[in-house]
C-alpha cells in the first residue's frame, strides 16, 4: 500500500526530511547561512534560500501570488494559511492520507510534503479551481450525484487525485480507478460510491469529449 500511495504524488515524506536535512547540514558544515552564494556553489546548487523569509510568485488556479514565506513553509500551510484556500485539508501532515492533494502542473502532490519555493513557477490547482465558469466539475457533480461521500473532510483530496487520473486515463477500469485513488484514506469507508462516482464522471467526460 506504500508504494501505491507514493505512486504518482512527487516527495514522499523520506525524500522530503532527507532533502531538508541535508540543506541544514551542508549551512553548518560551512559555518555560514545558507543564504551564502558560496555555499550554494560548493554543493552544486544555483540559488540557497533561507534562513529568513523570501518573496516567491506562485500560480494558484490560474492568478499569481506573490507571498513572503520562510523556505520550510510547506504548499499546504501557504494555501491554507496565506491564501486561505482551505479546500486542501491539513489531516495527518506526513503524506499518509491523501486530504491535502492538489495538482501541481497536472500532477497529483501531497501538499503537505511539498514545499511553497519548489511550486514557485509551477501551476498549482485546489479544488477550489477545479470548477470553471461557475459549474462544478463533471467529478464534483458525480460525487454529489452518487453520494460519493460522508463526513466530506477527504472528498476535496479524492476528487482532485481522481482528475488527475482521468487526465491520464478517461476511461479506467475499476480496478485502476482503485490504483489511481490508493493513496487517499477514506476513514467513513465510502470507497463504493467513491470509485462510482469517478466511474460516473469518466463517463460524462467522455460523452462530452
Amino acid at each position: 500500500m506504500a508504494s501505491k500511495r507514493a505512486k504518482g504524488r512527487g516527495t514522499t515524506r523520506r525524500q522530503f526530511l532527507t532533502g531538508v536535512t541535508t540543506a541544514l547540514a551542508g549551512a553548518a558544515m560551512t559555518g555560514r547561512g545558507i543564504l551564502d552564494p558560496s555555499a550554494g556553489e560548493q554543493r552544486g546548487v544555483s540559488r540557497i534560500l533561507g534562513p529568513g523569509k523570501v518573496d516567491i510568485t506562485l500560480v494558484v488556479n490560474g492568478q499569481s501570488r506573490p507571498l513572503s514565506l520562510e523556505p520550510r513553509a510547506t504548499l499546504l500551510d501557504a494555501l491554507r494559511e496565506e491564501l486561505q484556500l482551505t479546500g486542501a485539508k491539513s489531516v495527518c501532515e506526513r503524506g499518509q492520507c491523501g486530504a491535502c492533494t492538489v495538482h501541481l502542473d497536472g500532477e497529483a502532490r501531497y501538499a503537505c510534503l511539498t514545499l511553497a519555493v519548489e511550486a514557485a513557477g509551477k501551476k498549482v490547482t485546489t479544488i477550489e479551481g477545479l470548477a470553471a465558469d461557475g459549474a462544478l466539475h463533471p467529478l464534483q457533480q458525480a460525487f454529489v450525484e452518487k453520494d460519493g461521500l460522508q463526513c466530506g473532510f477527504c472528498t476535496p483530496g479524492q476528487v482532485m487525485a481522481a482528475a488527475a487520473l482521468l487526465a491520464k486515463n478517461p476511461r479506467p477500469s475499476l480496478e485502476e480507478i482503485r490504483d489511481g485513488l490508493a493513496g487517499n484514506t477514506c476513514r467513513c469507508g465510502a470507497y463504493p460510491k467513491i470509485f462510482e462516482a469517478v466511474i460516473s464522471a469518466a463517463t460524462r467526460m467522455k460523452g462530452k469529449g
